[in-house]
C-alpha cells in the first residue's frame, strides 16, 4: 500500500452527532482485554465460511499490505457516547477484499474475527458499504497497537464496537449469529442514529432467528 500524507484534524462541514453522543477531541483508548503483540511472520488474514468457490482465502502481512490503498473520511461513534468527527482512515476497502474473495449468493451476514477470538457480526450490506475499511492508518499515520495496529475495521455507519481492533479475518455466513458484545447485551445491529445500544431495544428482525 502507498504511504499516505499526514493531515491535521478538521471536522467536516455539516457533520452532526447522533443522539446521545458528545464531541471528542482526541481518541480515547477503549478495548476489552490486553493489547496483543504483533508478530508479522505469523500474521495471516483469512476469508472463510460460505465463499463463492468454497475455498478459504488467505493473505500474509506482506501480501495484505500490498493490496490497493484507499482512504475514507468518516466519523467514529463509540457506544460509550463519544464521537470523533472527520478522521481520515487509510487501508484496504472492504469491497476490495470482497472482490478478491467473493461470498456465495446466499450470504447475508459477515462475522469479523480478531485476536483472542473476539468477534463482531455485520449485515453484508453494511460490510460492503463503500465507507467500510480495514484501516491501517488514521490521519496519515500508522495506527498504534492500542488503537488496533496492524489492522482494525472501521464501519462509520455503526457504533465502533462493530469495527474490531486487531482483525484477523472474516467469515461469510448464510444466517446471522451474535458476536462477542452482542452475546453480552449489546444491540445486534448498532445503528447510532437510531441509538441502538442494547439488546433490550431490539425489534423483530433486528436479531438472529431463534
Amino acid at each position: 500500500m502507498g504511504q499516505p500524507e499526514s493531515r491535521e484534524y478538521r471536522a467536516p462541514q455539516g457533520s452532526e452527532l447522533p443522539p446521545g453522543q458528545r464531541l471528542q477531541r482526541g481518541w480515547p483508548v477503549t478495548h476489552y482485554g490486553p493489547v496483543p503483540k504483533f508478530k508479522p511472520d505469523r500474521w495471516e488474514f483469512r476469508v472463510f465460511g460460505a465463499t463463492a468457490d468454497g475455498d478459504k482465502h488467505c493473505w500474509n502481512h506482506e501480501e495484505f499490505s500490498a493490496l490497493p490503498f484507499a482512504t475514507v473520511v468518516a466519523d467514529l461513534h463509540c457506544v460509550t457516547k463519544f464521537s470523533m468527527l472527520g478522521a481520515e482512515w487509510g487501508g484496504v476497502a472492504a469491497r476490495t477484499v470482497v472482490a478478491l474473495a467473493p461470498p456465495a449468493p446466499a450470504v447475508s451476514h459477515v462475522m469479523v474475527w480478531a485476536e483472542y477470538g473476539f468477534s463482531a457480526n455485520l449485515r453484508l450490506d453494511d460490510f460492503v458499504s463503500e465507507r467500510t475499511i480495514f484501516a491501517t492508518h488514521k490521519d496519515g499515520e500508522l495506527l498504534t497497537a492500542e488503537h488496533g495496529f496492524p489492522l482494525r475495521l472501521v464501519v462509520p455507519q455503526l457504533y465502533a464496537w462493530k469495527g474490531p481492533k486487531w482483525v484477523r479475518g472474516i467469515e461469510y455466513m448464510t444466517a446471522d449469529r451474535r458476536g462477542f458484545w452482542e452475546e453480552r447485551g449489546y444491540h445486534n445491529v448498532g445503528d447510532p442514529w437510531k441509538e441502538q445500544r442494547y439488546s433490550y431495544q431490539e425489534e423483530p428482525g433486528d436479531g438472529p432467528e431463534l
